[in-house]
């Protein structure tokens, strides 16, 4: 149980969200201040916003689910923010892998072009609302804020590629959004309500000249999300937009394809495992394939990858083929192994980000590319930094990926397709860890005779953010048992919705 005073515990459910809106409003007002006191207002905004998130998942660890209603409205009139482990957990990695991506971007990313903190800010405040809201309409503007801030996040500096591959991410997520407004309009025309926990009451009474039309509602959504999540084949999209963005951004996006394996998983459990037998386990068939299919087109593009950025899109695509592995499985035991697996894969995809703008850095005209280049000043730490990054995100132990893989394969076992699901899993750690040594050669023991490095004075400071994500990549390597045990205890929550329910709508939902 919290520490806190009653009252202030009651109003922590609302800080995640307030906190970036409101240093992002400073910003704004703020925007002819020295870039010196606006980064240091965007820190010390995410320093508390990572306090109040450790303060938050204190309150959560008795089970509780915490219900804001914004207003005092009660749900399902009014809108609600809900706060229970899974949406904390969320909130953590996010603030987390923020504070690796904004202390690289202080390095002088942030100077490329105008309003990067205040576009910052407002990213976290959409991923926070995301994870924390209640309501799918409010789950749809929240997307919007986090895709709006993400479009100028994207395109900031500049480049032909970079604004090349950003119109293909706007696009693409545009007509997504179209299609997460007809489908949320639909859920609302057939139940007359869009708050999650009701939706959960209320489906399983349509009457079943009704069923057609929300199994092509909830498809759509399902659609949608996959397209955020970048499931294939959704997700084509990813490696060019991460591999041409800046390195803090890209950084920081890395947890953007969690919102959606996140919405895919809330509405999996709310309203497709708790529909009385009309959508039952609707879903899992082909969610489970298509998560086959991510997890082998990652690791082909991992394969084929011409450069460490572009690998890393493909890395991210990889990761979330085996993360949604873990929710189609649907047990307990897949869920726990998904949950730990996921914070692991977003630090170790940003500090790989992170990384590979270094060494792009220190290879002139060859940059990131897997090609001969003349000698890098300081390669040994940078090599060792790559080694525990690979050594991680090809599953090989003793290494978080090697546990959370580990978890998942075990899961597995017994059920009906657990063959294809070693099958896939093994053979794509097999070949992401062959494509991550043949780059660690290139980039760091194939050199050019002669000729001299572009970074002269390699700053220490340079490499800390990377250093700190891969960091928190050994820490849950070391502290494997008690995180396996929070995300086995967030999987039993999430497993029983009716103690959301019955938290979001009372006693007489």
């Amino acid at each position: 149980m919290s520490a806190l005073p009653t009252a202030l515990a009651a109003q922590l459910p609302i800080a995640p969200v307030l906190l970036p809106l409101v240093a992002g409003i400073v910003l704004l007002l703020w925007r002819a201040a020295p870039l010196a006191v606006q980064r240091g207002v965007s820190l010390s905004a995410l320093l508390l916003l990572l306090a109040t998130d450790m303060a938050l998942w204190l309150q959560v660890q008795d089970g509780a689910v915490q219900v804001y209603a914004l207003g005092g409205w009660p749900a399902p009139i009014g809108i609600v923010l809900v706060a229970d482990r899974l949406a904390v957990w969320m909130l953590l990695a996010t603030a987390l892998v923020a504070l690796g991506a904004l202390l690289y971007a202080l390095r002088g990313d942030d100077a490329l072009g105008p309003h990067f903190h205040v576009l910052f800010q407002w990213q976290l405040f959409g991923l926070d609302g995301a994870f924390l809201t209640g309501d799918l309409f409010n789950l749809f503007v929240f997307f919007e804020v986090l895709l709006l801030a993400s479009y100028g996040l994207l395109l900031h500096g500049g480049g032909r590629l970079r604004t090349r591959a950003g119109l293909h991410y706007v696009v693409l997520n545009l007509l997504g959004s179209t299609l997460f407004l007809f489908a949320v309009g639909t859920l609302y025309g057939l139940a007359g309500t869009l708050n999650m926990a009701d939706l959960a009451v209320r489906l399983p009474l349509l009457p079943p000249a009704d069923w057609p039309l929300l199994r092509t509602a909830l498809l759509v959504l399902l659609v949608v999300f996959a397209l955020k999540a970048a499931l294939l084949p959704l997700s084509l999209w990813l490696p060019a937009a991460y591999g041409h963005t800046s390195a803090a951004v890209a950084a920081l996006l890395a947890i953007m394809t969690k919102v959606g394996a996140y919405a895919i998983l809330r509405v999996d459990i709310m309203l497709l495992g708790h529909s009385g037998g009309v959508l039952d386990g609707w879903v899992q068939p082909w969610l489970l394939w298509v998560a086959l299919a991510t997890l082998l087109a990652g690791a082909a593009g991992v394969l084929a990858a011409g450069g460490l950025r572009q690998q890393t899109g493909h890395l991210v695509v990889l990761s979330m083929g085996t993360l949604m592995l873990g929710f189609a499985l649907d047990t307990p035991q897949s869920l726990a192994a998904g949950l730990y697996y996921l914070p692991h894969s977003v630090f170790v995809s940003a500090a790989l980000f992170l990384l590979a703008d270094v060494v792009a850095r220190g290879r002139g005209q060859a940059a990131d590319g897997f090609s001969a280049a003349p000698p890098m000043p300081h390669r040994a730490p940078l090599a060792a930094l790559y080694a525990v990054l690979a050594v991680s995100v090809a599953g090989l132990p003793p290494l978080s990926g090697f546990v959370g893989k580990f978890m998942l394969l075990q899961a597995a076992l017994g059920q009906p397709h657990w063959a294809w699901v070693w099958a896939g899993m093994l053979g794509a750690g097999l070949v992401t860890l062959f494509a991550l040594s043949r780059s660690g050669t290139q980039l760091f023991m194939r050199v050019l005779p002669g000729g001299e490095a572009t970074l002269t004075a390699w700053p220490v400071t340079l490499l800390l953010p990377a250093t700190l994500l891969a960091a928190l990549g050994v820490g849950m390597a070391l502290a494997a048992a008690p995180l396996a045990a929070a995300a086995a205890a967030i999987a039993q929550q999430i497993a029983q919705p009716q103690n959301y329910i019955h938290a979001v709508l009372g006693a007489g939902g």
